[in-house]
């Protein structure tokens, strides 16, 4: 009788808390990031309440989202029990709007010195991104210098190298020979916004110091195939994969001559253009990951994987879409954590060829790369782009619902709306792309709601062999852009260090089947 009791007074209290919490859901950020989701759904409410009941009575049950302990433990000490349970009553009914755990800094800082490598093509070493503009380093990032001795032989254990602030231009150019490293810079590279982004969320964040060393060996106009393992090397192309292990060694060396360890914490990957009509692009991202993981961890010692950051091609061809800019969004989902889409590049300040940046458009990304980067590596958490995850149809609406990293959904009002005088079907799409195989469909309107845009077409659209896009087929080209982009952002409010810019994320370029 008196268990009886108790379960109906706990009954009672968890109707009254899933009235009184009905209407609140965390919809800025992804599921896996949200304390008290026990059960993956991307709220907070009596169901999660509900799910901690049963784990407390029995713990082998584990909770409904899968692996969300983590997520569990609200005070941050480590254990999961009766203490996070009363916070989370707590936070249901009003008493606490925020678990002390949110409080807490969960900074990872493995090594002294964390190396991040840069690899791709133009856009990865500085094409057009002159003069430099990130030209001064206001906290302890380093970088390589090679002190003007020539290559090859790659000698790691030259004596001359030391480390040097991390500044653009990352080396010297003129004095090398242009095109493979090191005479591969070619204006402002993300390098050093990138790290001073990184430094900055991290001290604001801990008060901790976190310094990058950063590596760029990319090469202009090169698929990958010239950035792969066993590459064959001219005077032009061919050495970025070997000048990336002789820098891990030669890094690795000298940081143990001042008493730091150093350990790789990502690869940037600029890159895609050469490679737009590449079918096997992935799986050649996905070997030149493996290679990288297997190489450097062999050096550096660590057992820490090292995932590779893509952004997104937005420039070519100039014609049709891009296969690879399908593949740098899809990478992520087929090999979560491995690969990261960082998202698209298409809302930056472009040079006047519309394919390469401007210093300021090299700042912002490496910002970008940045911020990823500190989600994902400093503090461990599962971040996705702004992304499709479903599309729907009823009549002539489509509706595409998305992962929103920072809700609400809003349009960008400082871009021009795409495709007003070529693919003028899509003219009031702001983005956003409909057709068949062999004809395009007109967009009347599109509309956000809530973590959807509900596109109306004009008239019924076909039951078969119907895809959505965005930001995917090439158009005219903006002023200061690109030939592809749309509006639809996410309103996360960081602002750049170096640049002093807004960092929304802007959704990715992607394609999907209308069921």
């Amino acid at each position: 009788m008196k268990k009886t009791r108790r379960v109906l007074v706990f009954l009672t209290i968890l109707a009254l808390i899933c009235s009184v919490t009905s209407n609140i859901s965390i919809s800025n950020a992804a599921a896996s990031d949200i304390y008290g989701d026990l059960n993956g759904d991307g709220s907070v409410d009596g169901l999660d309440l509900a799910a901690f009941k049963i784990y407390l009575l029995d713990n082998e049950k584990g909770f409904p989202g899968g692996d969300r302990f983590r997520y569990a433990d609200l005070n941050g000490d480590g254990a999961v029990d009766v203490l996070d349970y009363a916070l989370l009553k707590s936070y249901l009914l009003g008493l606490i709007s925020k678990f002390p755990v949110e409080s807490i800094s969960n900074v990872k800082i493995p090594w002294d010195w964390a190396g991040i490598i840069g690899t791709g093509q133009s856009l990865a070493v500085g094409a057009e991104g002159n003069p430099p503009v990130t030209t001064q380093q206001p906290f302890n990032n380093l970088k390589l210098s090679l002190e003007k001795v020539n290559f090859p032989p790659f000698d790691p254990d030259n004596s001359l190298f030391r480390m040097i602030p991390l500044v653009e231009p990352v080396r010297e150019y003129g004095y090398y020979y242009g095109g493979a490293y090191p005479g591969n810079i070619f204006g402002e590279t993300p390098h050093t916004a990138m790290a001073n982004q990184i430094t900055a969320l991290v001290r604001n964040a801990s008060g901790k110091d976190y310094v990058s060393v950063h590596t760029a060996i990319g090469e202009t106009g090169q698929g990958i195939d010239a950035l792969s393992k066993g590459a064959p090397e001219t005077t032009y192309s061919g050495r970025a994969y070997t000048a990336t292990i002789f820098e891990v060694q030669a890094i690795k060396r000298l940081a143990q001559q001042a008493g730091k360890t150093y350990g790789v914490g990502a690869v940037i990957m600029t890159h895609g253009e050469r490679d737009a009509g590449n079918t096997n692009y992935e799986n050649e991202l996905r070997k030149l990951w493996a290679d990288y993981n297997e190489d450097i961890k062999a050096i550096t010692g660590q057992t820490q994987n090292i995932p590779m950051f893509i952004v997104q091609q937005n420039s070519c061809g100039s014609v049709g879409t891009a296969t690879s800019t399908l593949i740098q969004w899809k990478a992520g989902l087929d090999y979560p954590g491995d690969m990261v889409c960082v998202g698209p590049n298409y809302q930056r300040e472009y040079a006047v060829d519309g394919v390469h940046l401007t210093a300021n458009g090299y700042q912002h990304l490496g910002e970008q790369y940045a911020k990823v980067y500190y989600e994902r590596v400093v503090r461990g958490h599962d971040w996705q782009p702004l992304q499709p995850t479903r599309v729907e149809k009823s009549g002539n609406v489509i509706t595409v619902k998305f992962h929103v990293p920072v809700g609400p959904l809003v349009w960008d009002t400082t871009l021009p709306e795409p495709n007003q005088s070529t693919l003028t079907e899509w003219k009031n799409g702001k983005g956003f792309e409909v057709y068949t195989q062999s004809k395009r469909i007109t967009i009347q309107s599109v509309e956000i709601t809530g973590d959807s845009v509900k596109i109306t077409c004009d008239g019924d659209v076909p039951s078969t062999g119907v895809k959505v896009g965005y930001a995917l087929t090439a158009g005219t080209k903006r002023t200061g852009g690109t030939c592809r982009w749309g509006l639809l952002k996410d309103s996360d409010p960081l602002v750049g260090y170096n640049s002093g810019k807004p960092l929304p994320n802007f959704c990715v370029s992607f394609e999907m089947e209308v069921p």
